[in-house]
């Protein structure tokens, strides 16, 4: 599934990349060396929000797209996890990093990275960049590109398929951190929740963390421990949107015979939570692979553009999952909802 060379590299601290990107004095990035056949490899570096390649979730939907394009595309590429409660000067550092090492484009996975992406494209005008999950969706730059969802579409159709299996009438949320991008998850779960069953009991939102401590989207004993308050409160269905901490929240609802809907990679076949698969009611889909492989394809085709794009359920870059069959008698209902807010007449809010 993986062709082409990957290089490992071990997480440095911020010192060290800092010594690393100041000693290379700031030299222009190239688009590679000639391949096999004669094309100019395209040399891609990838900066992992907290949790890395491996945590079933966010970042794994990031590793997909980089993997789709190592099979489709000429390229080399090198991949960097940032560190729990890390500050800006580490993503600047590890970036920089990366650009000095010739790599081009650069990607930085999570609206962290936005505001480091920003200042260090400045410095590198001839490296593309790329930041997944742009901060507010608004970049600043010539070759800066940055990747919006609309994860409150994709959260009101999970939130109506929580309402609509719910046998309690209580439903819940655990949110990872309390930031403006995961609020609008629960905002988009309450909504479509709600429109399904405008009887159904929504707790209110649990979130495992507070900035500037983003541990929540990594300690899975975090969310194991939410996911047993809110099945304390009666809650039968409880959607995460907690990135790997995430792990912890499906074991403990599915261990209690209860649904569980996962996030942004369909977390049904992960092996992570094989034992309580079959209590993986869906998951609300979040194409991060696509984002990356579209801006990686640009760059490659010479077709970049500066800016933001939107992701959202008309162009499919959110939607939810039907893996293993658990919402196929409600399917024609999410259905009819997704086509309403497609064609506008269902406004989904962003904020709860």
């Amino acid at each position: 599934m993986r062709r082409g060379l990957k290089i490992s590299l071990v997480t440095a601290t911020g010192a060290a990349l800092l010594f690393s990107a100041s000693a290379c004095g700031g030299k222009k990035a190239d688009s590679g060396e000639g391949g096999e056949d004669g094309k100019k490899t395209l040399k891609i570096g990838l900066a992992f929000d907290i949790g890395g390649r491996g945590d079933q979730s966010f970042n794994d939907s990031a590793a997909a797209g980089l993997d789709r394009a190592k099979k489709d595309l000429n390229v080399q590429t090198e991949e960097i996890s940032a560190k729990p409660d890390e500050p800006d000067a580490d993503k600047e550092s590890r970036l920089r990093l990366l650009a000095n090492k010739g790599y081009n484009p650069v990607i930085g996975v999570g609206f962290a990275y936005t505001t480091s992406i920003i200042k260090v494209a400045k410095e590198f005008p001839n490296t593309k960049f790329l930041v997944v999950d742009a901060d507010q969706c608004k970049v600043e730059g010539a070759n800066v590109s940055g990747a919006c969802f609309a994860e409150e579409q994709g959260s009101y159709l999970v939130g109506a398929a929580a309402a609509l299996k719910s046998k309690s009438g209580t439903i819940g949320f655990i949110g990872g951190v309390n930031v403006p991008l995961i609020v609008k998850f629960y905002a988009g779960y309450q909504a479509g929740a709600k429109a399904a069953k405008p009887g159904i009991k929504v707790l209110p939102p649990k979130y495992l963390t507070q900035p500037p401590n983003f541990n929540g989207f990594k300690d899975t004993g975090l969310g194991n421990e939410a996911a047993k308050g809110q099945l304390d409160q009666n809650a039968d269905v409880i959607y995460h949107a907690a990135g790997g901490a995430g792990i912890g929240v499906i074991k403990t609802v599915g261990a209690a015979g209860k649904w569980a809907i996962g996030v942004d990679s369909d977390q049904y076949d992960q092996p992570a939570v094989a034992s309580v698969k079959e209590q993986i009611l869906t998951s609300m889909i979040k194409h991060v692979d696509l984002a990356v492989y579209d801006f990686v394809e640009s760059v490659a085709k010479n077709t970049f553009k500066a800016g933001t794009k939107q992701y959202d359920l008309k162009n499919d870059g959110v939607g939810y999952a039907t893996t293993g069959g658990n919402v196929d008698d409600i399917k024609a209902k999410l259905d009819e909802m997704k086509a309403g807010i497609v064609n506008g007449s269902i406004t989904v809010p962003t904020k709860a």
